[in-house]
């Protein structure tokens, strides 16, 4: 496992730890040993076991879904102690992600048996072995009920503390919605393990069994599909941000960056996973429509005239167009079409203000903003990260929502600025920065002679690829192709070109 902090193997070994005493005491009773009619029950055991590893090699190659049907089948059969055995091979045998690691599997491998001891504790104190060998409805329901309530909750628990450890995410926040969203397909799966409980106590025996995962499998293969197909607009998405690099070399790195400062803001704010992921797409795509923008303006050298201005100033709404009919973006798209709104209404493309401006669109604004004055120029370093949030800082309450600002100040103090090179980068990474002045490896997006952001009008604040200047920074600032950040002060020595306001 790459990157795992300390306190987290601590955790994972606090819960092999305590699932050991879970399997332990089936162990001794190997088979071969065992009295007849005495011991564990090898026979049932065994073939779940494998069943349940079958499931999950399944799973990987997408071809069917999870085993929590025969998981909970074992519970509703067999003693929580063997019932937590079945869960083992399939589990340690299974990759773990993209990366086979023993820790990983470990992990999963004790989650799994003390979830599936938990629901045959419960299952067994309120009678339900009885009631499903006498087929007694729905008394075997409640049974049953029980049993996948505490099968998530034991999920619920230890997924929550994973989150908290390993992923940094604050401990009020660690376990929120994680329970409602584990309950809700384990109690469908639960369905199914008590059908397969009774078929297998019935007179057509663990054969008949088999037969509940037939209609499982249909299911399962149906989402397979469906997560193909999100799979599909992943790809798309990332085709479209390589157009948008391609177009705009200064831009390499920039988009996937803003997604990821996105993702922090929106976590920092408790928002929920899914409006997480979609502001990751949104801070992604935010700069898609310069793909309808003449690449002569973006990679200009010269000053923009206010015409080419008002050109490039049209790609949120080129880039809203373009992703209109993607249903799955959701407010992705007005984010894209009003991130270069500002809170005093004097940003474009409509000039909205305050709350007026979508909540995703302040967001993007902020991430943004950060990425272009942390980047590196070919004329200049970034900026430290401490600099560039005391100019986001200076801006907030004009250009950007102080709410946006202290959550992303905070994110960054929990979990620092660390971002990623793309694959398709054929620079040279600048070796790692202290996390105070930590220099990304490639320039982001911004334009100055690449997208807009410039003057909001006349007389009004500067923009170098989204913090704010004021008129007499900006009249000494050097006027760049790719100009980011926030203001260049007069003493730094840059000429003013005529017309200099950068650009994003």
């Amino acid at each position: 496992m790459e990157a795992v902090p300390r306190r987290a193997r601590v955790y994972v070994a606090c819960v092999v730890l305590g699932a050991l005493p879970c399997v332990l005491p089936v162990l001794p009773a190997l088979p071969l040993t065992a009295a007849p009619g005495t011991g564990t029950p090898w026979a049932a055991v065994l073939p779940l076991a494998a069943l349940y590893a079958g499931c999950e090699q399944l799973a990987r190659r997408r071809f069917a879904g999870t085993g929590y049907p025969v998981l909970l089948a074992a519970a509703f059969l067999l003693p929580p102690s063997a019932a937590a055995l079945v869960a083992l091979p399939g589990a340690l045998l299974a990759r773990a992600g993209r990366h086979s690691d023993p820790l990983r599997r470990a992990w999963r491998a004790s989650q799994l048996a003390l979830a599936v001891w938990a629901a045959a504790r419960a299952h067994t104190a309120l009678g339900g072995h009885d009631t499903v060998a006498a087929c007694r409805f729905p008394a075997a329901l409640g049974c049953a009920g029980a049993a996948a309530v505490a099968f998530s909750l034991v999920l619920t628990a230890l997924d929550g503390g994973i989150r908290a450890t390993c992923a940094h995410v604050p401990l009020r926040r660690a376990w929120r919605g994680l329970f409602a969203r584990t309950l809700a397909p384990v109690a469908v799966h639960g369905l199914a393990g008590l059908m397969m409980a009774v078929l297998w106590r019935s007179p057509y025996g663990p054969v008949a069994a088999l037969l509940v995962l037939l209609p499982m499998g249909a299911s399962w293969w149906a989402y397979a599909q469906y997560d193909r197909e999100r799979a599909a607009h992943r790809a798309t998405i990332r085709a479209l941000v390589q157009a948008v690099d391609l177009k705009d070399g200064y831009t390499r790195g920039h988009s996937e960056r803003v997604g990821r400062a996105s993702m922090m803001i929106a976590r920092e704010l408790g928002m929920d996973d899914e409006r997480v992921e979609v502001l990751r797409f949104a801070g992604i795509l935010h700069d898609i429509g310069k793909l309808g923008v003449p690449t002569r303006l973006l990679r200009k050298d010269g000053p923009l005239t206010p015409e080419e201005r008002r050109v490039i100033e049209l790609h949120p709404e080129y880039g809203h167009e373009m992703v209109r009919g993607i249903s799955f973006l959701g407010e992705a798209r007005a984010a894209i079409l009003h991130h270069h709104e500002r809170l005093d209404g004097s940003g474009y493309p409509y000039g909205l203000s305050g709350d007026r401006i979508p909540e995703c669109a302040r967001v993007v604004a902020v991430a943004d903003a950060f990425d272009a004055m942390t980047s590196s120029r070919s004329y200049r370093r970034p900026r430290p990260v401490p600099e560039a949030l005391r100019e986001l800082r200076r801006c907030a309450g004009a250009q950007f929502a102080p709410r946006m600002v202290t959550a992303l100040v905070r994110a960054l103090a929990r979990h620092g600025w660390h971002p990623a090179v793309t694959a398709d980068d054929d620079r040279t990474p600048a070796p790692a920065a202290p996390p105070e002045a930590h220099t990304p490896a490639r320039s982001p997006e911004d334009g100055g002679a690449r997208g807009t952001g410039g003057a909001a009008g006349a007389g009004g604040a500067a923009e170098e690829d989204g913090a704010a200047v004021p008129p007499e920074a900006a009249e000494g600032a050097a006027a760049r192709p790719g100009t980011s950040g926030a203001a260049v002060p007069p003493e730094s020595g840059a000429a003013a070109r005529p017309g200099g306001s950068a650009r994003r």
